[in-house]
């Protein structure tokens, strides 16, 4: 297992504008060049929209086309979650589209009802593990990082991935849960937010950060808009779970279904 280079994209997100943030991805993403994976924040074509019937796309939509192209074009995986429409249902879809075309998806498990997103959007049902350069990524979308159940580590993963619209007014939530996910899991944990203020008046803080296995904060981005690299050494990871293997003590559990199925 070798070390798996990371570029997170923390910016501002133009409001449901999908070409004028395809056009500041692209602009941006030559950064990544020989990176493995370049993280964008959730919904980066549109800002975290609760109008899919107007912004949302299909998966042989422009955004999620240009996501493979951009993939091909760099010679990395691009990933970051989209508003999709599919089946005559909304889904705050994450995508992971490698060089060669593929393209993997998780669909965002918890909705933010706060925000009114489980009227507008469907809930999806299955946890997802991504297999890339030797590591299992396990992505989940923002609300998610609040329910550690749902993220937690069977075994199955050596990194999770939140993509996120995080308001600044929850900024100590975010990296608190972050840390503690990260101690937990004995994974590495990457938060990609944006920054910037949305249509709806909201602010966001950026505050995207790297943790180790260990809860240490490898990368803090801060508050300003930017593009940042970091490494994920595998022999940390490696180092923490065997010098303290609590997973070895874990509880076994199992996520039941509830009343409607999932």
């Amino acid at each position: 297992m070798q070390d798996l280079s990371v570029t997170i994209f923390q910016q501002d997100l133009a409001w449901q504008d999908a070409p004028a943030n395809r056009a500041q991805f692209e602009r941006l993403l030559p950064a990544a060049a020989g990176s493995a994976l370049a993280l964008l924040p959730e919904m980066f074509a549109t800002g975290f929209t609760m109008e899919p019937a107007a912004c949302a796309e299909g998966m042989d939509g422009s955004t999620v086309d240009w996501l493979r192209e951009q993939a091909a074009l760099h010679g990395c995986a691009i990933a970051g979650s989209l508003a999709i429409e599919e089946g005559g249902a909304f889904r705050n879809r994450f995508l992971f589209a490698r060089p060669d075309g593929a393209l993997e998806h998780y669909d965002k498990r918890h909705l933010f009802r706060m925000a009114g997103e489980h009227h507008g959007y469907v809930a999806g049902s299955e946890r997802r593990v991504i297999e890339w350069q030797g590591w299992r990524l396990c992505p989940q979308v923002c609300y998610d990082l609040r329910f550690p159940v749902w993220s937690r580590n069977r075994g199955d993963y050596d990194a999770l991935l939140y993509v996120a619209n995080w308001p600044a007014r929850r900024r100590e939530h975010w990296r608190a849960l972050l840390v503690a996910r990260a101690i937990e899991n004995q994974a590495w944990v990457i938060g990609v937010n944006r920054t910037g203020v949305d249509g709806k008046g909201i602010d966001y803080a950026g505050d995207s950060v790297v943790i180790d296995p260990w809860g240490r904060v490898v990368l803090d981005a801060g508050s300003a808009a930017g593009v940042h690299r970091v490494t994920l050494a595998a022999a940390t990871l490696a180092d923490c779970r065997e010098k303290f293997p609590v997973h070895l003590d874990a509880d076994a559990f199992c996520i039941g279904a509830t009343a409607d199925g999932v």
